[in-house]
């Protein structure tokens, strides 16, 4: 709203003042009466109807007023909704446009009235002034509701600032999301490339082991082969004797019509194995018994492995092989073997590969190179060359209970009399005496006398 407007909302103010007057009835002031009472008393009279005009028109332009602050306080309060609060401002906005068309037509009326009123009357200098205060009031009005108008408007322009900075802020985060999006997809198919190469290299990796392996297999086997093939020196398979035998003690008793009877009997042995079962491997005659003698009930047995510097260990029973009645073994567990600390040796897979063997003699004694033969007769023995078998420090000759080894370094056999040894290519028994403090249970007369008899029924060559 500009001065123009105001000016002619307080002209059209003052043309309806001026219109309200009723001029026509106003009688012609008598000559007779005095001059000064009858012009207060029009005087009066004017005052008056300009007065209420007056008051009336303030009623009007409070209640304007009054309008304007209520729209002002809505369009306050509904200015922080942003697109509301335009579609609000451009609706006031269109209403006071159309006010202000009727407020022209108004005023172009009151122009009209005033310029016929004009010709009637005169107004007095009091009047004026009042109507020119009025009109101040008017245009000091209108004055601060074009400056309420002119905030509204700036704070239309702000919002619609706001809106397009809003805008401007989703179509950015737009962009981001769809660079985020093919940032993503490259990242996964550098993903999907990658994770591709290192499925080839872990498949060349796995080729690569498995090369390795197989040629590790391979030279295992080779090694093994040149190992199987290759004969060990009998110093060291001698050296290897001296540092894996296990001294083994044996303790029987029983009582007899003479008196009772203790027998100990003290070997050095060595460990094998058929690959489940851990075995010492010993003589008859390097037990407490014999199958030269009749069999008797022996009431306590025991028999325990011992190795420097003071441990010991029981054995818990005394296996008699099927292969001769004269071998015996003593069962061993994987702890025990494990606690000694010796090597176990592996019975011969392919005991004639070489025509001569290592014959370690007395439990460590004495050892020496001696050749054997095959005795179709006789399977499961060999037949020993018994002549004298030269060693480093002098001469022995091959006597029952000697640990025979292969060139390999594996088990051949014990020998069970001068000439003949038994190959140990199984260690099933025919029949066991367990240890104890009291076996007489067992019956060790009936199974001595038992293997007695098997040893007489053996040809006499091998006996």
């Amino acid at each position: 709203m500009n001065k123009t407007l105001l000016l002619i909302i307080c002209d059209f103010l003052l043309l309806n003042l001026l219109a309200l007057t009723r001029w026509e009835k106003a009688e012609p002031t008598p000559v007779h009466r005095p001059p000064v009472p009858q012009m207060s008393a029009n005087a009066a009279t004017k005052d008056q109807d300009l007065v209420a005009a007056m008051q009336t028109a303030l009623a009007d332009e409070r209640g304007t007023r009054e309008a304007l602050a209520e729209k002002l306080t809505t369009t306050e309060s509904t200015l922080a909704e942003r697109e509301q609060s335009l579609g609000q401002l451009q609706a006031e906005r269109a209403q006071l446009a159309a006010t202000l068309t009727g407020t022209q037509q108004q005023a172009a009326d009151l122009s009209r009235r005033v310029a016929a009123a004009t010709q009637d009357a005169t107004m007095t200098k009091e009047q004026l002034a009042r109507l020119q205060r009025e009109l101040d009031e008017k245009r000091a009005e209108a004055q601060r509701q074009a400056e309420a108008i002119a905030g509204l408007e700036q704070s239309q322009a702000e919002a619609r600032q706001k809106i397009e900075g809003l805008s401007v802020a989703v179509k950015v985060a737009e962009q981001e999301k769809v660079l985020l999006k093919e940032t993503a997809e490259v990242f996964k198919k550098q993903a999907a490339a990658e994770r591709a190469e290192r499925e080839k290299v872990t498949a060349t990796t796995v080729q690569l082991a498995q090369g390795v392996g197989d040629l590790a297999e391979q030279s295992g086997a080779l090694t093994r082969e040149i190992r199987e093939n290759r004969p060990v020196n009998a110093n060291v398979l001698f050296n290897d004797f001296l540092n894996n035998r296990v001294k083994t003690n044996f303790t029987a008793y029983r009582k007899s019509f003479l008196g009772p009877i203790t027998r100990t009997k003290e070997a050095r042995t060595v460990f094998i194995t058929d690959g489940t079962q851990i075995y010492a491997l010993l003589h008859i005659d390097d037990t407490p018994f014999s199958l030269s003698e009749n069999g008797a009930d022996w009431e306590k047995f025991t028999a325990e492995f011992t190795r420097p510097p003071a441990y010991r260990t029981a054995a818990e029973r005394l296996d008699f092989l099927s292969l001769d009645p004269r071998v015996v073994v003593l069962p061993v567990s994987a702890a025990q073997a494990a606690a000694l600390g010796v090597k176990v040796y592996q019975t011969a897979l392919e005991p004639f590969k070489f025509p001569e063997a290592v014959l370690i003699s007395g439990g460590g004694t004495g050892y020496g190179a001696v050749s054997f033969k095959l005795d179709a007769s006789q399977p499961g023995y060999v037949s020993v060359d018994n002549r004298l078998v030269t060693r480093l420090f002098g001469e022995f000759a091959p006597s029952r209970g000697d640990l025979v080894f292969s060139q390999t370094g594996e088990l051949l056999g014990i020998m069970v009399s001068g000439s003949y040894c038994v190959i140990v290519n199984n260690v099933l028994p025919s029949s066991s005496i367990r240890t104890g403090e009291d076996v007489t249970a067992q019956g060790t007369g009936r199974i001595l006398d038992e293997l007695a008899a098997r040893y007489r029924r053996l040809p006499f060559r091998v006996q």
